[in-house]
């Protein structure tokens, strides 16, 4: 059977649901293959960088159960593709990237030349420092084995993203059917590489007065996360998150949100008071800690446990450092949890903290931002609805403000932090869970992939994108009027901004602008009750920053502005 062919069935027998591309020419076999045989839905995008993000994105809302696969032709299509393949290396999240390549008897080889092929670049050394595995086929009886190699070790261990390099003349080649008998995902097997921790972390939560958990990325996609959460929650253990680990924790009595220069006043109370701080599938980074690490969790024991060995005692050094893969510890935890739940004290000041500053800090402002996402958090209640997150101000106060509700979620590009992630990623999670998709992004991060409204409306998508247009770069500019005496180059144009409402009407998308808090409300309630394609601009110049924000040198229970 043709090559290319056979590519398409490995991907339909490792449940490869969902890939996005860009036609090219050195794709074009796997294209037609993949299409014509129709088990993987393959989603013609505007730019590689865009399928980049929507396949990831597919590992994203499944808890990186299905993995996407993005396509780019030679050349240009595959230096697109970095930046996705970057946003899931530091995200941990499996996503299988294929770059075409020029004809095996037209490469340069080991000749002292840049190029002889026409498009023709290495992919893989570009690559090879974010992704687990990026090879080039070099022979036909390699491709299928290596092909199912990459996608097990996407999904094993720590997970993140593999290329596959394969030239055109291979892809038509002829293989032997069957060499795909052997392929399939493989059974999951951590017990044998790791010790569970969970009768330890018992052990020290029975003689704290003042536990605290804190969330991670790495713990939210496990399988049995959620079931653990609900532990919790029942044992009455107070808990806190990074901005991953908030993608997937729903509110709760409990749950005094993310932790960091943006988290709440609550979270970082309770880390900055706590006598033991369980840290799960964390890295601790600076973000999260402040610069000064050695004031972080000043009263607290603190428990780390992460799969990868590198992350342990870091940034911070743990008192009790454990790799382990926390699929297994929440399994064990959950079995020998028995014990009645404490600590009133600790759980009544926590609440009265919480309840005395999760408030709206900007009175004054034209539009408040923590009154827009309180109106979310009420429009959206009890619908199964996932949210995604661009970078900047708007993440910021969707991460600090957003309290989400059980079959919901929000993703973010968290370790990369690419400003145009929402829109193609929507475009991803909302393939891959089903579910209407709420895209937040401002006036900047909306430009850079704003070509991929057209897909939202050619494949009539539920996706609302909001647009929080302050008419600047707001992040970046906060800081220039922090450390440049208010210099804006470069964030600022006097006012100039596009009219996106105009954009979105132009590529399909039932578009409108609002100015006020009662129309935003207005427009986001009429998606909520009919998901469809849909765009709304809110004009909110004067917000140019998130409250409470720490300043560099303080400790996180010290943000500005101060009480």
């Amino acid at each position: 059977m043709k090559a290319s062919d056979a590519i398409a069935k490995v991907l339909a027998k490792n449940d490869v649901l969902f890939g996005f591309e860009l036609i090219g020419g050195m794709i074009a076999h796997l294209v037609d293959s993949i299409n014509l045989l129709g088990a993987t839905k393959l989603v013609s995008m505007h730019h590689e960088q865009g399928a980049a993000f929507a396949a990831g994105a597919v590992s994203r809302a499944t808890n990186n159960q299905v993995m996407g696969v993005a396509l780019g032709t030679s050349g240009p299509g595959a230096t697109n593709l970095i930046t996705g393949i970057a946003d899931c290396w530091l995200d941990s999240h499996p996503c299988l990237f294929i770059t075409g390549q020029v004809n095996t008897h037209e490469a340069k080889g080991d000749r002292e030349i840049r190029q002889q092929g026409f498009q023709e670049l290495d992919s893989v050394d570009l690559v090879r420092s974010i992704t687990k595995y990026a090879y080039k086929i070099n022979h036909v009886d390699e491709l299928i084995p290596c092909l199912q190699k990459a996608i097990d070790i996407a999904r094993e261990g720590r997970p993140g993203p593999v290329l596959l390099d394969i030239p055109m003349d291979i892809q038509r080649a002829e293989v032997d059917e069957a060499v795909l008998e052997s392929c399939g995902p493989r059974k999951k097997d951590s017990e044998a590489h790791f010790k569970s921790p969970a009768d330890d972390v018992l052990q020290q939560l029975q003689v704290a007065s003042s536990p605290l958990f804190l969330i991670g990325g790495g713990a939210v996609n496990a399988r049995y996360f959620a079931d653990w959460l609900a532990a919790i929650n029942t044992l009455s253990i107070p808990f806190v998150s990074s901005l991953k680990g908030a993608e997937k924790v729903a509110a709760s009595d409990n749950y005094l949100g993310m932790i960091g220069a943006y988290g709440t006043r609550a979270a970082n109370f309770a880390v900055q008071n706590c006598d033991l701080l369980i840290v799960l599938g964390s890295r601790l980074d600076v973000r999260q800690t402040g610069a000064q690490v050695s004031d972080f969790a000043r009263k607290a024991k603190v428990t780390q446990i992460d799969i990868d060995p590198g992350q342990l005692s870091n940034r911070i050094v743990a008192d009790f450092s454990y790799q382990c893969d926390l699929d297994m510890f929440f399994a064990d935890f959950i079995q020998q949890a028995v014990f009645p739940g404490g600590w009133a004290a600790w759980k009544e000041t926590l609440r009265q903290v919480f309840q005395e500053t999760f408030i709206d800090e900007y009175e004054g402002w034209s539009i408040s931002p923590f009154k827009l996402f309180s109106a979310i958090n009420a429009l959206c209640a009890g619908r199964a609805i996932e949210f995604v997150a661009d970078v900047g101000n708007n993440q910021m106060w969707a991460a600090h403000t957003l309290r989400l509700g059980e079959n919901q979620a929000i993703h973010h590009s968290g370790g990369l932090g690419a400003m145009g992630f929402a829109i193609p990623s929507a475009i991803g999670v909302c393939y891959a869970s089903g579910r209407p998709v709420i895209a937040i992004t401002g006036d900047g991060g909306a430009q850079l992939n704003i070509q991929e409204l057209d897909i939202i409306a050619r494949e009539r998508l539920p996706i609302l994108t909001l647009v929080l247009n302050n008419h600047s770069l707001g992040m970046v500019r906060g800081f220039q009027d922090m450390y440049f005496e208010g210099r804006s180059s470069s964030t600022y144009w006097d006012g100039y901004t596009s009219q996106f409402r105009a954009i979105g009407e132009a590529y399909g998308v039932e578009s409108l602008a609002v100015i006020s808090i009662e129309a935003f409300v207005e427009a986001v309630n009429s998606f909520v009750e009919s998901p469809r394609p849909m765009l709304v601009e809110l004009h909110m110049s004067d917000a140019r920053e998130c409250r409470p924000r720490l300043e560099f040198g303080r400790p996180i229970d010290e943000q500005s502005p101060r009480p």
